[in-house]
């Protein structure tokens, strides 16, 4: 097991004794400290591995220490610890770079797991300018800016068990994301572990998550480990999190809360050890507004957000990305392309992609199977692939042409609207205030809406 220098801050004196002789039995060596002032002057004297710092102190909020101490040493992992009804400001502590966030109360297993990790992040991830380069995880293609941005996060959050909270449109990779953030985890020897909530019955979905024992209910013919019991040790990933009724919100938002799981039917609950990571092709917060996704769980799963930007804003990753799925989709089918005609490329990359990623891998999925090489060309492409060119040249009434007005069909209000954003501000170099007067609203107004994608405005 790691063992390092700890600093912990707690004022509560019975709590700092029951951490302190839980940290020391486990070999760690501690420095206690009772207030704001103390907790710091330790800090620069002692020079801890990890700081472990109850948010709520006598002398000063938890929250501005911490941007002291990181200021200070922004390597430090910060493990915050915070009353259960203040769980928004651990979510708070997240987002201003805390490490890992603890709801009193909490167990002596979740304790030392969380000291763990926050211990090995800390001797075996130097810091790194905020600009490097990060090599892309997993199966991810690309060296974009907004895709490097990706990177970066996940390498910070991944040694962390702080829920993640994927968005983007659908097709933009939000699983691979999911998969990159398990596999850079101390949990990547543990099983990842994915479940799509709008692709499975309602009435099926609290089985398919949290199991079942035999006789429960009709069809239950034996008993079934539902997906958090299978992801126990690793990642359980939640897709399309948006699509859950109501009614399993609540038991969700317990479990995440407990670590504990009870299967339909069942009279025990059996305690399980969950990293969760979500994601969504919706506007998280319009759900909220609507009433179609409980605030509470929101915020206790909107923890550190990851949006996965669209195809069309990823510059030369079209390419990158067309010509590595046609060297591996060739091998695959016994082909001989070497590679794209360069009309073809510059048309992959002038393409809106309503459907990202996934519609592009489908267009060169087509070429391969149904042509020879060596060089895929124009006449290659599939028809409505070939013809957009073509077809962009109609302008709509409203300025669009006829290619983006049909892209737009299938998709929310939501999703058009951070689309519009989102690309209006990339064309005024990131001016929230030239953007806002282009698309006629306040500045406020899309400040609002970035900070609710989780989406800062530097």
């Amino acid at each position: 097991m790691t063992t390092g220098r700890l600093l912990l801050i707690e004022d509560t004196p019975s709590l700092q004794l029951v951490y302190e002789s839980v940290l020391r039995t486990a070999g760690h060596r501690v420095q206690t400290a009772s207030t704001a002032a103390a907790g710091l002057a330790a800090f620069v004297q002692h020079d801890p591995c990890v700081v472990i710092l109850d948010l709520m102190l006598p002398d000063r909020d938890g929250l501005d220490l911490m941007k002291e101490l990181l200021s200070r040493r922004p390597g430090v992992p910060v493990i915050v610890i915070t009353a259960n009804g203040s769980i928004n400001k651990a979510v708070e502590a997240m987002r201003a770079g805390a490490f890992e966030f603890l709801v009193k109360p909490f167990d002596e297993h979740r304790f030392l797991r969380a000291v763990g990790n926050a211990l090995r992040a800390s001797s075996e991830r130097p810091d790194a300018p905020k600009n490097a380069t990060v090599a892309a995880p997993g199966d991810f293609v690309g060296t974009s800016a907004p895709m490097m941005q990706v990177y970066r996060k996940i390498a910070s959050v991944a040694r962390s068990m702080a829920t993640v909270f994927i968005t983007g449109e659908s097709g933009t990779g939000k699983e691979l994301c999911a998969q990159a953030v398990h596999s850079q985890s101390n949990r990547a020897h543990g099983p990842f572990v994915a479940l799509n909530c709008g692709a499975i019955p309602s009435e099926l979905l609290e089985s398919e998550v949290f199991g079942h024992v035999k006789g429960s209910f009709t069809g239950a013919i034996a008993d079934k480990r539902g997906a958090a019991a299978l992801a126990d040790g690793g990642t359980l990933f939640l897709d399309e999190i948006c699509e859950l009724d109501l009614g399993l919100q609540t038991k969700l938002l317990r479990f995440l809360q407990t670590s504990t799981i009870q299967p339909v039917g069942g009279t025990r609950p059996q305690k399980v050890d969950v990293r969760i990571v979500c994601a969504t092709n919706r506007d998280p917060m319009e759900a909220v507004r609507q009433g179609r996704f409980r605030q509470d769980l929101y915020y206790r799963l909107h923890v550190v957000p990851i949006h996965m930007p669209p195809l069309r804003a990823r510059g030369d990753d079209v390419v990158r990305i067309a010509e590595t799925a046609l060297a591996r989709m060739a091998r695959e089918e016994g082909r001989a392309f070497v590679g794209l005609d360069p009309a073809v490329a510059q048309l992959l990359a002038s393409l809106p992609w309503p459907g990202n990623v996934r519609e592009l891998l489908n267009a060169i999925r087509q070429v391969v199977v149904m042509n020879d090489g060596p060089r895929v060309t124009l006449e290659m492409l599939p028809d409505e692939i070939a013809g957009a060119k073509d077809a962009a040249t109609g302008q709509t009434q409203a300025g669009l042409t006829l290619h983006q007005v049909r892209s737009l069909v299938g998709h929310t209000l939501a999703e058009i609207e951070r689309v519009a954003i989102e690309e209006t501000l990339a064309a005024h170099g990131g001016s929230v205030t030239r953007a806002a007067a282009v698309l006629g609203v306040a500045p406020s107004t899309l400040y609002r809406k970035l900070e609710s994608w989780g989406i800062k405005i530097r």
